[in-house]
């Protein structure tokens, strides 16, 4: 169940070649479960998952926290990336961005403290931040890495001119985007960049936020704090369009005797050997039905059925609300 090494852009990074999504261990899908998701991080270390995606604003602070006491004695194991960005006051996530390079200081400062380390093996700028420009972020981030705190520069979400740039001062290791079966936004101009530049693609919701995995309920049958309840996939007619077509995913497993979601992990991992996905699960079943995705080698035929069935044109919905949508650099 071991799911290997890979590595990740051109800067020395080796990450196992499925990463864990800490995020929904904290937030935005369920409630939490502290004891549940620690065996899982556990469980991730023994089956050779040691990369583990987390952010100063998930909680807010409650993942790296979190993810710091799961660590505890164990951190030569893992390689642990977070993200800074986001505005937060009082202990709360308050509208808008900063990525200030003082306040990239401040953030990792904190990051450290919570996560119980003396240093961030990949850190994120988790959105572009308009107001500063992406050359002031880069240095900050440099300078960080020359003083040992942190390892490697990654971006989140970001478009190819913003990636050009940082890189010009600043090795990029890896980006961070959505990509999966169902959100293949990155092929036209953003991955061709990465490979053009050596850089990564870690690829998060490989699952389309649990689409995938065949599991799923309408929008509102989710409590209002569950992201998928504001999800415009899940919603009305877009539900009844995706669940179509996703129908291929099913059938696929089925015959292969394997998990829809382990299908669409499978897809993804042999799409290029420089992508590695971070599905995010708090429970331990589920994780290891991922890791077994490592294992499972679909046949030409069962891909290009895949890519026929859920090809842009036939997802329907945005991926995200306007609101979040405006916070995506493309």
């Amino acid at each position: 169940m071991n799911p290997g090494k890979r590595k990740l852009g051109g800067q020395g990074l080796e990450v196992s070649a499925l990463g864990s999504g800490c995020m929904g261990m904290s937030q935005a899908y369920g409630p939490a479960d502290e004891g549940e998701s620690i065996a899982t991080l556990h469980r991730a270390l023994e089956l050779g998952c040691t990369f583990f995606d987390t952010a100063e604003v998930y909680g807010p602070f409650a993942n790296e926290q979190l993810l710091g006491r799961a660590l505890k004695g164990r951190r030569g194991e893992a390689v642990i990336a977070t993200k800074f960005g986001f505005r937060i006051a009082g202990g709360k996530q308050v509208p808008g961005l900063d990525s200030r390079p003082e306040h990239i200081r401040e953030a990792v400062e904190g990051s450290l403290r919570r996560l119980g380390t003396d240093y961030i093996d990949l850190l994120y700028q988790h959105r572009i931040d308009p107001a500063v420009p992406i050359e002031d972020v880069a240095g900050a981030v440099g300078d960080l890495v020359r003083q040992g705190k942190v390892r490697h520069f990654g971006l989140s979400e970001a478009g190819v001119a913003n990636i050009r740039r940082a890189h010009a001062v600043h090795p990029v290791t890896a980006v961070q985007s959505e990509y999966s079966l169902w959100e293949r936004n990155l092929e036209r101009d953003v991955i061709p960049a990465l490979r053009e530049l050596g850089i990564g693609l870690v690829a998060f919701s490989p699952l389309g936020r649990g689409f995938l995995t065949g599991e799923v309920r309408r929008a509102e049958e989710y409590p209002a704090y569950d992201f998928r309840h504001g999800d415009p996939r899940y919603q009305g007619a877009n539900f009844d369009a995706n669940a179509q077509a996703a129908q291929t995913v099913r059938d696929i497993a089925a015959a292969r005797r394997a998990t829809p979601g382990q299908v669409a992990l499978a897809w993804l991992l042999q799409r290029a050997p420089d992508v590695v996905p971070i599905p995010g699960t708090k429970r331990r079943k589920y994780l290891e039905e991922n890791l077994a995705a490592a294992a499972l080698r679909l046949d030409p035929a069962e891909r290009q059925a895949l890519d026929a069935a859920l090809a842009p044109e036939k997802i329907s919905g945005p991926r995200y609300n306007e609101s979040r949508m405006s916070t995506v650099d493309r």
